[in-house]
């Protein structure tokens, strides 16, 4: 058994990954992260990435850039051209990023589920109620980005960002050790729910981006601020930007989870289920009246 191989089964017992990831000081860890990652010292920085392919499957063969100025450059690096071909049609909502899927399906009245036995109510993580009434019995999935994956997410469809809503809260683990031990996880920590309505059906989707320890901070494109512990401005934003599938929308500082929200009509696709890994670009949903696959 090779090192990297011993430390990752350490890693990977409950008990330790979920103390060593949420019982410390989370917002304390978050903030040194955030500037330790920005340190431009070249001997530090290959270290940081040497140590980060350590405990990772970290590939960087699709990266545009091929040296990276800090660890936080290479967090948030963009690819190649066409290493993510966009799914094509108005039948087809895109996923937004690289992630392992996880709780998804349909929407119980208002209830979704994090992980098996935890439910959550959409008002508690949305904050609107509104949003709430709009995704009754709709269709969810829950996108997890692993710290090793590409980090920027884009517009799963053409439509509209027509609001943001920040809500500022905590920082615990989102991976599913956590998920499966604290209730309403997605419902404590800080997050950003995007508005985007679609172009081709006049119906709203939904994407909420949760920040998570070493992450919490929040980039979008069609604000002029980072969405973290520091922002002072509204807690609403309306923003009025017009988009195209596949658009850049923003990052994260790390890697996290985004939960992608449709109105009752929408149906998953086949290949979206529990534990499987989608690329952005590929399909996520079917619109209302697409035909079955």
């Amino acid at each position: 058994m090779t090192i990297r191989a011993q430390i990752l089964k350490v890693f990977q017992q409950e008990d330790l990954n979920f103390l060593l990831t949420n019982r410390i000081p989370r917002r304390l860890a978050t903030q040194f992260m955030g500037w330790f990652s920005r340190i431009e010292q070249p001997l530090m920085r290959d270290l940081s990435i040497a140590m980060w392919r350590l405990f990772s499957d970290l590939d960087l063969a699709e990266a545009k850039k091929t040296q990276f100025q800090s660890l936080h450059d290479c967090f948030i690096r963009e690819l190649k051209g066409g290493v993510r071909p966009i799914e094509p049609g108005n039948d087809i909502l895109i996923s937004p990023c690289d992630a392992i899927v996880g709780a998804c399906g349909k929407v119980a009245g208002t209830q979704v589920l994090q992980a098996k036995g935890f439910p959550y109510l959409l008002e508690d993580l949305l904050g609107d109620r509104d949003l709430v009434e709009n995704y009754r019995n709709g269709s969810y999935a829950t996108l997890r980005l692993k710290s090793s994956m590409y980090h920027r997410f884009h517009a799963p469809h053409d439509g509209c960002i027509e609001q943001v809503r920040y809500i500022s809260g905590d920082t615990w683990n989102v991976n599913p050790i956590a998920l499966k031990r604290i209730e309403r996880l997605f419902c404590k920590n800080e997050r950003a729910i995007v508005r985007l309505r679609l172009a081709a059906n006049g119906q709203v989707v939904t994407l909420v981006a949760v920040a998570a320890i070493l992450v919490a901070s929040i980039r979008l494109h069609c604000l002029g601020a980072a969405l973290n512990r520091d922002y002072q401005g509204r807690s609403v934003i309306v923003c009025g930007t017009s988009v195209r599938k596949g658009d850049e929308l923003g990052w994260f500082e790390h890697g996290s989870t985004i939960i992608v929200f449709a109105p009752d009509g929408f149906d998953l696709c086949d290949n979206i289920r529990d534990g499987a890994a989608i690329r952005m670009g590929e399909q996520l949903m079917r619109l209302p009246g697409a035909p079955l696959a």
